[in-house]
């Protein structure tokens, strides 16, 4: 069986969640779309990349696909299993997640294989010395050695916290794990160092990622897939060289033309964008990229681009119409920015 034709190991669909939002002691409470109408489909072993700016909803999709935010409308289906008929423990066993913070995301007051057999004493797997060896091993094998066993988180560095992170998420055997931001916290070396330790786990237990950053850089290197976000909606999605070569949707195109470059003598790029973020409590009818694109249609101000499959990928863009091929002019002149992040 092809990979296209293979059956997906996670899948969202319509996937939604509001919030109510109250702007003042007596202002009338409004209404906030975090994610709105989110479609993802994720094979085993791939891994996919979400960006987009700050407050796109890339985190709040995160804690959906983790069960922890239930969606206000949509479903989402492991192996064909709505997760909702599922249970948490039953969640937890096959999805795992790696938290932006490693200073806030492990108990202070416990040694790290403590915290790395937490998962199996709550699912009561093992004796607690088989909990405790099997928690060593997995330090071990993220690069902690026996000695840091009963270290507190306090004594260990960023990078090695987020190593602890990684073998809790890890020890439970879980077929997918969600890492929401897990180097942006890092000096830059440790980053690379991270990234490489989570490719390397990949291959050896054939985990799927989904990978949530805003280092352009960091989702080209160790991303299979990639979907772009704008206000709570995915804007486009494609196989990841082709998006970085071959950015359609305007969005996306600013994002990679934003990314800053060690070439001497360019200095900070302009997008284009502004200096405004857009407002997610008052989003613009049709298009919510409109007001800030130099390459509106007059369409876009009235009418929402629906997220289509086109010959490069997805791509909701008036530009891009379903069934249209190729890239427009401003597409084919957007240059790929290489990265500032080293090589890992």
């Amino acid at each position: 069986m092809s990979p296209a034709s293979e059956a997906p190991l996670m899948e969202a669909r319509g996937l939604t969640r509001a919030f109510s939002i109250r702007a003042g002691i007596f202002a009338p409470r409004r209404t906030l779309h975090a994610v709105n109408g989110v479609d993802l489909s994720i094979r085993k072993g791939e891994v996919l990349g979400i960006v987009g700016e700050s407050g796109c909803g890339k985190s709040t999709l995160a804690r959906m696909l983790l069960g922890l935010t239930p969606p206000s409308s949509g479903s989402i289906a492991l192996d064909g299993q709505d997760i909702r008929a599922m249970g948490r423990r039953a969640m937890a066993r096959r999805v795992q997640p790696v938290f932006q913070d490693p200073y806030s995301s492990l108990n202070p007051r416990r040694g790290i294989a403590s915290i790395v057999a937490l998962p199996l004493e709550v699912h009561g797997i093992g004796t607690a010395a088989e909990r405790r060896a099997r928690a060593i091993a997995m330090l071990d094998r993220v690069g902690l050695p026996a000695r840091y066993a009963d270290n507190t988180p306090g004594q260990l560095s960023g990078g090695q916290r987020q190593r602890v992170a990684i073998a809790r998420a890890l020890v439970m055997n879980p077929e997918i794990v969600i890492c929401d931001e897990p180097t942006s916290a890092l000096d830059v070396s440790v980053q690379a160092q991270i990234l490489n330790l989570l490719m390397d786990l990949r291959r050896e237990f054939g985990l799927t990622y989904v990978f949530i950053s805003h280092n352009l850089a960091v989702v080209e290197h160790i991303a299979t897939q990639v979907a772009v976000m704008y206000l709570g909606r995915v804007v486009e999605q494609a196989e990841t060289a082709t998006l970085f070569g071959q950015p359609r949707h305007p969005y996306t195109q600013a994002l990679l033309a934003s990314v800053l470059t060690p070439e001497p003598g360019l200095g900070i790029p302009d997008t284009g964008l502004g200096l405004a973020f857009p407002d997610p409590l008052n989003p613009p009818p049709g298009c919510p990229f409109h007001p800030r694109c130099a390459q509106r249609l007059p369409e876009c101000a009235s009418r929402a681009p629906v997220l289509a499959q086109g010959p490069l990928g997805k791509v909701a863009c008036h530009l891009h119409p379903p069934g249209a091929a190729g890239l427009s002019d401003a597409g084919r002149s957007a240059s790929h920015i290489p990265s500032t992040t080293p090589a890992p």
